[in-house]
């Protein structure tokens, strides 16, 4: 038996009283900065040591 849809009414922001208007302003934009070289280490010793 195939199941029965019932049917959604649309409806605009503006019947809820809500504004779609952007509220914050960006200023600037600007790339993060690039990462340090990671350190290896030879055993687990060698890394609680430091």
């Amino acid at each position: 038996m195939k199941a029965k849809k019932k049917l959604l009414d649309r409806q605009a922001p503006a019947d809820f009283g809500v504004s779609t208007a952007p509220r914050l302003k960006v200023l600037r934009t600007e790339e993060p900065s690039g990462r340090k070289a990671g350190v290896k280490v030879k055993s687990v010793a060698e890394l609680s040591k430091s």
